[in-house]
């Protein structure tokens, strides 16, 4: 199989630029490295469809291993012919692999087998052959002995030997598995009484080439739950002819034996393999939607834009033992830590509402971020109160979802071993509103709760996926190396967390004033800092250690700011604004050409020489912030509102609209024109209009619209 050729048709890129890319890769260089500084050989693929072609390429040479293994055995049983090596090279699915290889895989003792070694295979082949003038009971009774006691017997036998040879035959299989694809139907009812979940698949069916991935992740943990049983209808006549179109020869004596197999093969050995078949490819499917969704969710929740330069007051609410409180300075340094009990009936909210009070006063609070968790309503009911006494002060909720697992965690212990778990969550809810990404880096990406499903994927994949959705994020803003943690360093391009940890160590005894000084951290050797360097920036003697121009590419810098009659402290301004209007003026291909760049590199080192260490985040809307709140009994029909985007999933958006528990806008709503998913039209951080569709108070369930209802 030319794997190369096969990703070149199915990424439809020229082919020379998939040999490049599998070489880069094989080269040992990271998704985001090959993204950022190989444009020229990748034709600017984005590092999304770079991680997506890295998947198949592992997934292509897995096949091929396989293959490889198949044919060893094949060949020490002493059964691969030209023929069935033709087969297997010309398998492109794992499934059809297995299929080719089925009849020659050692099993475990089968009916078949005990037939053979009773010796009716014979009478089997001369059944199969389905001659016109050959009577099989005439047939069977030269089979008749000892362990065979007469001519019944030895049909029987002869019938499971033919049942098996249907089964295991690749070619009736693929037709199968299409018929069942095409025509079958997942069904689910009620397994037990009693209350639960999943009462809208207590009666359930839904075509299997359209079972939507959400939905088959639901009635799989409601099979594990045993408040479901799951199966895959098939129209069972259907499926007959398409064997017996195969095997059965209706003019022969011995059609109706080999009739009675296929239908044996069918319900005995294929019917069931199938249906594993079909619904670990369902599911598989539908964990592959759900990672996406997942990896999506937290690159846009990973990407919102950071509330920059606010003291910020951070709030983990509680009730018996009051809220956890924090102010952090405008770079997340802790200034002062505090209990505020104002969430429990009774409590002296006077008192309370002083104590806060002077901890902003004393500190210049700006911006208070409250966590979404327990007893959030009551705290934030408190906090918008004294806000009207603190002049230019507002409020936004943060989600909480991983806060707790940081708290607990070494990193947060090391990060602050003075202070007990729940201060370290109001400085992290604190954090995470001034820079989402900084503070979200220390946490299990899978705690983060941006999708749905989590625990009932492959946890593998979505550790791989999820992972690779933080490096990139990390690496496409750049992390300045005078102030990262080394939980932030970890998930740059070619940094580990060891080499993160030398890092910082290197920093905190030296400083570290230039990119070149990376170089003496021990352990980051040429190829690491070739990875890493582009996404690291410096703030020191030299401007371009502060962009995102790669230090291989250095001297076409400066000899582009001479091209075009610059000099380098130019740069120490913000930047040079119209440098790249005037690059276009000179002629984008001759500069490239005298400066020995190709012209996307070039291209990228103008937007960094116009705009320094740009931060892509600065493009998205900004997260709400509030000065006053809602009770769920203040939302009426036809309402609009201003909300923040959650969660995304297959069937919708969440959506926060200041009043504690998020909105569902369904995939109906979300569009006056037909989507096929949601994040289509929306993504995590977005700040978007809404307006009330219902709201059921008793619930807690609200419904919402993005399509204004036409009077």
């Amino acid at each position: 199989m030319d794997i190369k050729a096969m990703l070149a048709r199915e990424f439809e890129v020229q082919p020379e630029i998939v040999g490049r890319i599998v070489t880069l890769i094989d080269e040992g260089n990271t998704i985001p490295f090959i993204a950022r500084y190989r444009k020229e050989q990748t034709g600017a693929m984005d590092d999304q469809k770079l991680r997506e072609l890295s998947e198949r390429l592992d997934y292509l040479r897995g096949l091929d291993k396989r293959r490889a293994q198949i044919e060893a055995s094949l060949l020490e049983q002493d059964k691969l012919d030209d023929a069935l090596k033709a087969k297997l090279a010309a398998a492109e699915m794992l499934s059809e692999l297995e299929d080719i290889y089925r009849p020659y895989r050692p099993k475990r003792r089968t009916r078949a087998m005990i037939a053979k070694e009773k010796g009716v295979e014979p009478l089997a082949d001369a059944i199969w052959a389905q001659r016109r003038g050959d009577d099989p009971r005439a047939l069977a009774e030269a089979y008749v002995k000892e362990d065979v006691p007469d001519a019944d017997t030895a049909l029987a036998l002869a019938g499971d030997i033919l049942a098996e040879r249907i089964s295991d035959d690749a070619s009736i299989r693929a037709a199968l598995r299409a018929y069942v694809h095409r025509t079958g139907v997942l069904r689910s009812v009620q397994a037990k009484e009693g209350d639960n979940v999943y009462q809208q698949y207590a009666d359930y069916r839904e075509p299997v080439m359209r079972a939507a991935g959400h939905r088959v992740l639901a009635l799989n943990r409601g099979e594990r739950e045993e408040w479901l049983k799951v199966s895959v209808e098939v129209e069972e006549e259907g499926a007959l002819q398409i064997i017996r179109r195969a095997v059965v020869r209706p003019e022969s004596a011995c059609c109706d034996i080999v009739r009675a197999a296929a239908q044996d093969a069918w319900e005995r050995l294929i019917a069931p393999s199938l249906e594993r078949e079909i619904r670990a490819e369902l599911t598989d499917k539908a964990n592959e939607g759900a990672i996406a969704v997942f990896g999506q969710n937290l690159r846009q929740l990973l990407m919102q834009p950071p509330i920059r330069g606010k003291v910020t007051l951070g709030v983990d609410p509680g009730f018996r033992t009051g809220c956890k409180l924090a102010v952090v300075d405008e770079n997340g340094r802790v200034l002062e830590t505090g209990v505020g009990h104002f969430t429990l009936p009774g409590a002296n909210l006077e008192k309370a509402k002083q104590q806060v009070l002077a901890m902003m006063r004393r500190h210049h609070v700006t911006a208070v971020a409250i966590g979404n968790g327990t007893a959030s309503r009551e705290s934030e009911r408190f906090i918008a109160d004294l806000l009207s006494e603190v002049p230019g002060a507002a409020y936004t909720i943060v989600s909480e979802a991983g806060a707790s697992v940081y708290s607990a965690s070494k990193l947060g212990a090391k990060e602050f071993p003075d202070y007990d778990v729940s201060l370290r969550s109001a400085v992290s809810i604190a954090r995470r509103m001034q820079d989402p990404l900084a503070e979200l880096v220390k946490i299990d990406p899978k705690a983060i709760g941006v999708g749905q499903y989590q625990h009932d994927l492959k946890q593998a994949q979505l550790e791989s996926t999820l992972s690779g959705v933080v490096q990139s994020c990390v690496s496409s803003v750049g992390v300045d190396v005078e102030s990262a943690s080394a939980s932030l360093l970890t998930h740059v391009a070619g940094i580990g967390e060891k080499l993160a940890e030398n890092i910082v160590a290197y920093r905190d005894e030296n400083g570290i004033a230039t990119r070149a000084q990376l170089k003496k951290v021990p352990k980051l050797g040429p190829k690491a800092f070739e990875q890493c360097a582009g996404f690291l920036r410096v703030h020191g003697t030299n401007p371009l250690d502060a962009t995102a121009v790669h230090p291989e590419s250095y001297a076409a810098a400066k000899a582009l700011l001479d091209e075009l009659g610059y000099e380098m402290k130019a740069l120490e301004h913000g930047g040079i604004l119209g440098i790249t209007e005037k690059a276009d003026a000179y002629g984008i291909e001759k500069l490239a050409k005298k400066l020995d760049v190709g012209e996307m590199t070039l291209r990228d080192i103008l937007s960094e020489l116009e705009k320094p260490g740009r931060d892509p985040r600065e493009a998205l809307p900004p997260s709400v912030l509030r000065t006053d709140v809602l009770e769920l009994s203040d939302l009426k029909p036809g309402m609009e509102l201003t909300g923040t985007v959650r969660n995304v999933i297959d069937f919708g958006a969440f959506v926060d609209i200041g009043v504690h528990q998020d909105g569902l806008v369904h995939i109906s709503r979300m569009s006056d024109h037909f989507i096929r998913h949601p994040a289509e039209v929306v993504r995590v951080g977005d700040v978007v209009t809404v307006y009330v569709v219902s709201v059921d108070e008793k619930k807690k369930r609200i419904a919402l619209s993005m399509v204004k209802e036409k009077a």
